[in-house]
């Protein structure tokens, strides 16, 4: 056949079955856009830093970044001592170590909770009742006079019989505490805490209706994680994963879900020493965790470790040795957000986040740019393969591992192209390019 002859295309099925398959299909297609509606395609903080109520101040951000500066004066004054502790290779140590030093001086903390759980203790009603208004007024002047970081809010008491009015009247009191100093910051993240059934998460959906309601706001504006430290949030009684149940129970609230290392440990029985969020049963409890969040618009956060970097140098080197190879043991496996509990855990978060984005920044621009261009390559990528990439380098610039100029240099492509990669229509990602 010549190459200019056109194909003579027939069918054998009427137009009647394509339709008739469309509408018994409908309700399915309904049901995974309200389900699966994709990454919301806002910024994910690459941590969550946990303050006890009673010590949050106007000054702990700032005063964090600069306890994690002067940790870095004392114990790898420059790039190839700290290249040389982290095993960073030589042309990673100085844009990494400069690019950590200018993080800490600009955004030392991305996200930020005021505790009023575990870190903070139990205490009486009126201490609380004035450290959870104390709390709103610090947040809502951070937000104003631009000292906040990009998140801020409070993990509550849980939804368990013996905390939970407590609970409730904390966030009641932040909540309005925040109402009357001005409204909602745009950044707030509220942690609901030891969810071990549906009913906890759905009982917190009712709680911010109501206070949605009172203050007429727009229903479904306030979000909340879920923290997953109990056997029971993973596997129900039935045998049915429980964390996929409390996001349904969330209606669209639930904006991620954090695991809590040494609670979630401590509930399976493993001991002290072995408490880790590498430890097998914590891998499990995340995989789980990660399948039940896929293509919801939920987030997920690894937790933390609590080897502090204190001490001699030497014992500093080994916290960060270990925290550094726990945070990118965790981007590796997806984990794009954990825990820090000490100003001197920071460093090394970042240290680990811009490694991971700027060792495979080259090579995701070229291939990126490569399907952009359908130019081919040695590697078939596929439409799946291109959201990944773009998402990859959004994540790179988002947490300053990047820079917009040199990514647009490699790739020909703007922040709007990568977001369009990054977050395809659904139907986008079933098309092939072999």
């Amino acid at each position: 056949m010549g190459q200019g002859q056109q194909e003579n295309v027939a069918t054998s099925l009427a137009g009647a079955v394509s339709e008739e398959i469309s509408a018994s299909l409908a309700p399915v297609d309904a049901e995974l856009e309200r389900r699966y509606p994709g990454d919301p395609g806002t910024r994910q903080p690459v941590h969550t830093v946990y303050v006890p109520g009673d010590v949050f101040a106007a000054d702990t951000i700032r005063s964090w970044g600069d306890q994690a500066l002067a940790a870095l004066d004392e114990h790898a004054p420059d790039a190839a001592s700290f290249a040389a502790v982290l095993g960073l290779s030589g042309e990673l140590a100085e844009p990494v170590y400069s690019r950590v030093r200018a993080k800490l001086e600009r955004e030392p903390i991305e996200d930020l909770r005021v505790d009023f759980e575990d870190g903070y203790g139990p205490r009486t009603d009126a201490e609380e009742d004035e450290t959870a208004a104390r709390a709103a007024r610090l947040i809502s002047e951070a937000y104003e006079n631009g000292t906040a970081a990009p998140y801020m809010g409070i993990r509550m008491k849980c939804m368990e019989a013996p905390v939970r009015d407590r609970g409730i009247r904390t966030l009641d009191i932040f909540l309005t505490g925040l109402m009357e100093a001005g409204g909602l910051p745009d950044g707030l993240v509220l942690t609901l805490p030891k969810v071990t059934y549906p009913e906890q998460v759905t009982a917190m959906v009712r709680l911010l209706e109501a206070f949605e309601k009172a203050h007429r706001l727009d229903p479904g504006r306030i979000g909340f994680e879920i923290q997953i430290e109990t056997s029971q949030s993973i596997l129900a009684a039935d045998g049915t994963a429980s964390v996929a149940r409390m996001i349904q129970a969330a209606e669209g609230r639930a904006t991620g879900l954090h695991y809590g290392t040494f609670d979630y440990s401590a509930c399976l029985g493993v001991s002290a020493a072995y408490q880790a969020s590498d430890h097998p049963a914590a891998d499990h409890a995340k995989a789980v965790m990660q399948v039940a969040a896929a293509g919801t618009g939920v987030r997920v956060s690894d937790g933390s470790t609590n080897v502090l970097p204190v001490g001699p140098t030497a014992k500093v080197h080994d916290a960060w040795r270990l925290h550094y190879g726990l945070t990118r043991r965790a981007l590796a496996r997806a984990y794009y957000q954990g825990w820090d509990m000490h100003p001197g855990h920071i460093p090394t978060r970042y240290a680990a986040v811009f490694a991971f984005y700027r060792e495979g920044f080259e090579q995701a621009a070229a291939r990126l740019a490569r399907y952009a261009n359908r130019a081919g390559g040695d590697v078939m990528d596929e439409p799946a393969t291109a959201k990944a990439l773009g998402g990859y380098l959004l994540r790179g610039l988002d947490c300053g591992a990047l820079d917009i100029g040199e990514v647009a240099r490699l790739t020909g492509l703007t922040r709007a192209d990568l977001e369009g990669f990054a977050a395809p229509r659904r139907g986008d990602l079933t098309v092939s390019t072999k």
